[in-house]
């Protein structure tokens, strides 16, 4: 079992959103930023670099989207940002839709909360169910919303797939109602469960909806690197932000994750963390399995029933003492009527040599609070 010391210097067991760190592409990465790519490329001119985000990464990115997620759309549509946060910021930042309101996934993830909350939207929280979410239950208690912020690809966190009807449903509800989807594809291609459904932005011709991708969860969060695409109408909106208050990253980093992209290394890392995952995944089931544990797949987690009553997150507080980061799930609702217990397990930070260890010091601290 890893010190605290040591926890601190990189990822925790079981820690949410983090890739492993098993094939992270430093070398390649290295390689691509002393490129020729780099010397000739927009980085080495005289002028400023292109706010909206270097050519060469909004055209692999376009081209990557076509294929893994059905997403087809011109490089005019597409700006690269500083991660999921700031395009979320930077898309609620154009809609300006202070004081209206907005549906928010239930359970959902507490930062597109909080930015909703500062953003001066007044949130109704929409349940989730194997379907994902309750797109009739928003209709039903909140038709005249703005926006919607959903995790279509795989909810966060419980990992279902929005179904193709409330897919529908929904894109039908944002047109009739003028209003906005923001599309959170948190994970990309990375479902460990056959193939990946297509985006939502895919549908209808993406004329309501925002997409809104990172290299976080696929290369590494320390780049603070993603993409928005928009629909075209919004273009030019967009455009003039961008060139104002939020130009995208440095052009070095950009135009390395391109050269990455462009030789096809992003694919196939993308296709050995499925594989690394999947492993690890059922390792990590096997472990609960054989300690009568309750548990249920959740994406690139898995959710850890507790004992009735255990308090999930004095129980991780005490799990970060000794290298171990679970997500209590109490803390991704929004209503503490409807909260429910439990312990989020990330796989991608669960390597098999350390699981037996990990999963005996984590049930020793659950069976405290038995």
């Amino acid at each position: 079992m890893r010190s605290y010391r040591e926890m601190m210097a990189g990822p925790a067991i079981f820690q949410l959103g983090i890739p492993a760190l098993e094939g992270v592409p430093e070398k390649l990465f290295a390689r691509a930023r002393s490129s020729n790519l780099l010397k000739t490329g927009s980085f080495s001119s005289l002028v400023y670099p292109d706010p909206r985000g270097e050519f060469e990464l909004r055209r692999e990115i376009a081209g990557y989207l076509s294929i893994s997620r059905n997403l087809h759309c011109s490089l005019e549509q597409v700006f690269i940002t500083s991660g999921y946060s700031a395009g979320l910021g930077l898309a609620l930042r154009v809609l300006g839709l202070d004081g209206k309101k907005v549906w928010m996934e239930e359970p959902g993830f507490l930062l597109t909360r909080k930015a909703l909350e500062l953003a001066r939207l007044n949130i109704v929280p929409v349940p989730v169910d194997a379907e994902g979410v309750n797109v009739g239950y928003g209709i039903a208690n909140a038709v005249d919303a703005a926006l919607a912020v959903v995790t279509p690809g795989q909810q966060a966190p419980l990992g279902s797939t929005l179904s193709l009807r409330r897919r529908l449903q929904l894109l039908e509800w944002a047109v009739s109602s003028n209003a906005w989807v923001i599309e959170d594809d948190y994970l990309s291609e990375l479902q460990l469960e056959g193939r990946p459904a297509p985006a939502l932005a895919s549908l209808g011709e993406g004329k309501r909806v925002i997409h809104i991708g990172s290299f976080s969860k696929t290369i590494s969060p320390g780049l603070r690197l993603g993409f928005v695409v928009v629909p075209t109408e919004l273009a030019a909106a967009f455009s003039e932000i961008v060139a104002t208050l939020a130009p995208a990253p440095s052009p070095v980093v950009q135009l390395a994750t391109a050269r990455f992209m462009h030789d096809g290394h992003y694919l196939r890392r993308v296709r050995r963390l499925k594989r690394l995952y999947c492993a690890q995944r059922d390792a990590l089931c096997e472990q609960l399995r054989v300690r009568d544990a309750e548990w249920v797949n959740a994406g690139l987690a898995v959710l850890l029933k507790l004992p009735k009553g255990a308090p999930d997150v004095e129980i991780v507080r005490e799990a970060m003492t000794v290298g171990m980061a679970p997500s209590p799930f109490s803390t991704w609702f929004a209503t503490p009527s409807r909260a429910l217990t439990g312990l989020l397990l990330g796989v991608a930070t669960a390597p098999e040599s350390d699981l037996v260890t990990s999963c005996d010091r984590l049930f020793e601290i659950i069976d405290r609070y038995r």
